[in-house]
């Protein structure tokens, strides 16, 4: 960044264009003396509020709208394939994670003509959503105090057929054993119906394991099979997993959920910033990087998340999606 000492604006150059950067000395993410991230002492994180070795609790870091920035400018070749050409509900905190939270689907007027919009229908009108095709874009966001993005499953050119299916692995509690062990008999049935997938930390408490499709099919079908999926997992593990949408019939048992997978709802983006303190991401993993025993649901952060990036944790994930027509037979096949 360039510009005046304090909080005076700064120019960013991000890609081919300069975006200005307001307040970049707003800290966003407050920091705490005692580990006040909230997290399981025995979960092994750091640097986030979690507990680390020997069980106990650091300190999560204090980080600025300047850090903010600078984050998603550096982690913008490895996200933006992750956002190119679908619409974004975005998460911004103007004021950090103490002040109010706004939900922001359409897109104001006030921003740069040169930002990519997508008018989507609905009941009674349409909305203009935001589409992150490039790292200008990203900047601009953080300078917004967009701190998570929240995007469709399927692209502006095919809005009603999906190119993403997601798994959402949310515990009952912070113990991130039962989402690795769920992530893995996930992984055995989805190699069973020959449907590739990889696991991403949510930057909360859980997993989403993903499933890259070929976008023929529409949400109703995608969903179905998804629900289908999570009701023959939770059959063959019924004291460790179910479906039951409401908290008070789940128990104790991790809930295979499945409703990212509707028409209009998002899931949060690869390499998100999650609003917590310590300022956690949701990155992608290697089923081998899910194996270890220092990985958390908030493992990574604002200060390391690139890092993992670099290491491109999906390289083995197929660039071509499948189609589920197959798998769908498969699921349906009587057992031997």
């Amino acid at each position: 960044m360039s510009g005046g000492p304090g909080g005076d604006p700064r120019t960013v150059r991000a890609g081919r264009r300069t975006v200005r950067v307001h307040r970049p000395d707003k800290v966003l993410f407050p920091g705490s003396r005692d580990g006040g991230g909230g997290g399981d002492v025995s979960d092994g994180s750091r640097g986030n509020g979690d507990g680390g070795d020997g069980g106990v609790a650091e300190p999560a870091k204090k980080y600025t709208k300047g850090d903010l920035v600078e984050y998603y400018r550096s982690v913008a070749p490895y996200m933006l394939p992750h956002l190119r050409g679908r619409p974004l509900m975005l998460e911004r905190h103007p004021d950090g994670l103490d002040g109010p939270v706004f939900m922001q689907k359409n897109t104001p007027e006030s921003y740069p003509d040169w930002i990519t919009r997508a008018e989507v229908p609905k009941e009674g009108g349409t909305v203009v959503h935001t589409v992150c095709d490039d790292t200008a874009t990203l900047v601009h966001l953080a300078d917004q105090a967009c701190l998570t993005l929240h995007r469709w499953l399927s692209r502006t050119r095919h809005l009603d057929r999906p190119d993403r299916l997601v798994f959402d692995l949310d515990p009952a509690g912070d113990d991130f054993a039962a989402v690795r062990a769920a992530a893995h008999a996930l992984r055995a049935l989805l190699d069973e119906l020959r449907l590739p997938c990889a696991p991403m930390t949510t930057g909360s408490r859980g997993v989403h394991v993903i499933v890259p499709l070929d976008g023929r099919h529409g949400f109703d079908e995608v969903r179905g099979f998804a629900r289908d999926v999570a009701e023959a997992l939770a059959a063959r593990h019924p004291d460790r997993l179910t479906t039951a949408p409401r908290k008070k019939d789940r128990g104790d048992r991790l809930y295979l959920d499945v409703q990212r997978n509707g028409y209009a709802q998002t899931a949060v983006a690869p390499y998100s910033v999650r609003a917590r303190p310590g300022a956690p991401v949701a990155v992608p993993l290697s089923w081998d990087q899910l194996d270890d025993p220092r990985t958390t649901a908030r493992r990574w952060t604002l200060a390391d998340a690139v890092d993992q990036a670099r290491t491109e944790p999906w390289a083995d994930l197929p660039a071509r999606g499948r189609s589920l027509g197959p798998a769908r037979r498969r699921l349906d096949a009587p057992a031997d």
